[in-house]
């Protein structure tokens, strides 16, 4: 269940009253993979990470794919959802898997607050993208950029009850919505979709748009370069690694997209012209 409702007090001025509030759902997620010989099977947890409940066989999925440890879906044997905290994922007992994958450097996060890498060359060495560049050299106009906050916001139905939720979501290069995941942290929400379309064999998103409900940050921009995502856009405010991260991979990053505006961080090639009057 994505929200839970509560009882709450609400003051304003000199008066209050008792009102029924909805709040959006945080509850941990216990992520396991399997890997080796079925006969010799290890088990092993390698994330524990808070999330709203739903779409956590796409949010494993997503997180194997976005840190480097699987390279498409059918890398998985299996996926099993544990009562209602835990997900196991196991690889095929053939997956070529070493170990040490699971020792990740850190880096510095500011939305969860672990250690570690500390430059843009360190960066660029965990991002081993598998992918090959598209040599599609499409541009997306102004006018579609604008209507894009508008139509996520109109379909993010846990975020009108709750108003407490991160959205990502990928459009098509005409602006139509095609998909879209809800979480209370925004690196999750970003791996639900993307585990979304891995599973369905459509990674790389090269010929979408990825549009983000809140700010950039370099985990983000992290995950789409894995998934191949090309345009980004953002409604709020990008950090300096993200415009780091975006312009190494060639990726066009746009941010404060909001009442009719927006900045274009990198790859200001892929905006296209306004219309002749």
């Amino acid at each position: 269940m994505a929200t839970k409702q509560i009882l709450i007090t609400k003051y304003k001025g000199a008066t209050h009253w008792e009102e029924s509030d909805l709040l959006a759902v945080e509850e941990p997620l216990e992520i396991r993979l399997e890997f080796g010989p079925v006969t010799k099977r290890k088990s092993q947890n390698i994330s524990i990470t808070m999330r709203t409940p739903g779409a956590d066989e796409d949010l494993a999925t997503g997180f194997l794919f976005t840190e480097g440890i699987i390279r498409q879906a059918s890398d998985i044997f299996s996926a099993k959802v544990w009562g209602e905290n835990s997900v196991t994922i196991s690889l095929q007992p053939d997956f070529d898997f070493d170990i040490k994958k699971l020792e990740r450097h850190f880096y510095t996060s500011s939305s969860c607050g672990v250690c570690g890498k500390a430059s843009m060359d360190a960066v660029k060495i965990a991002i081993t993208c598998p992918l090959p560049k598209s040599t599609d050299n499409w541009e997306i106009h102004p006018e579609v950029i604008y209507t894009l906050p508008d139509t996520l916001r109109q379909a993010q139905s846990t975020f009108d009850a709750t108003g407490g939720l991160h959205a990502c979501a990928i459009f098509d290069r005409e602006g139509n919505l095609l998909a879209l995941r809800e979480d209370v942290g925004r690196h999750n929400a970003l791996d639900k979709l993307i585990g979304h379309y891995l599973q369905q064999g459509l990674i790389p998103l090269d010929q979408h748009i990825l549009l983000l409900s809140g700010r950039a940050s370099f985990e983000l921009l992290q995950k789409a370069a894995m998934a191949g995502i090309r345009f980004v856009c953002a409604v709020g405010a990008p950090s300096s690694l993200a415009v780091e991260t975006a312009e190494s991979f060639g990726i066009t990053l746009i941010g404060f997209l909001r009442d009719g505006r927006f900045n274009v961080y990198s790859g200001k090639e892929m905006i296209g012209p306004f219309p002749a009057n």
